[in-house]
């Protein structure tokens, strides 16, 4: 039997899953999935978006727990923390072992 998922590990899933849920959050992420810090300046080229627009989407992925910000001189650094999205994956796990054993004991009785 999956094992049940806490109301807050529910909620942290669901953070996660809202702030992934825009392509420029995305695109975010993954320019900064290497684990090296970046700059809003760094994060926006490219983009098109302006710095303070980019700030808006990182301060997103900042509340998910997604990134986190560190302050050098007068720039802040951002940098891709896992072990939110990796909470989020297990989720999707459990959900998908679920529907797995559902759709077994409906093919049994089918079958049966």
């Amino acid at each position: 039997m999956p094992k049940r998922r806490s109301g807050r590990s529910l909620v942290l899933a669901a953070s996660v899953f809202a702030a992934l849920g825009d392509a420029t959050r995305l695109e975010l992420v993954t320019r900064l999935n290497d684990g090296q810090p970046r700059s809003i300046a760094q994060l926006a080229e490219g983009l098109d978006l302006t710095r303070q627009g980019v700030t808006k989407h990182l301060h997103v992925l900042e509340r998910a727990g997604i990134v986190t910000s560190n302050t050098v001189g007068r720039e802040s650094q951002y940098v891709y923390v896992p072990s939110a999205v990796k909470q989020a994956t297990s989720y999707l796990e459990t959900v998908s072992q679920q529907w797995d054993e559902a759709l077994s004991r409906l093919k049994t009785l089918v079958e049966g």
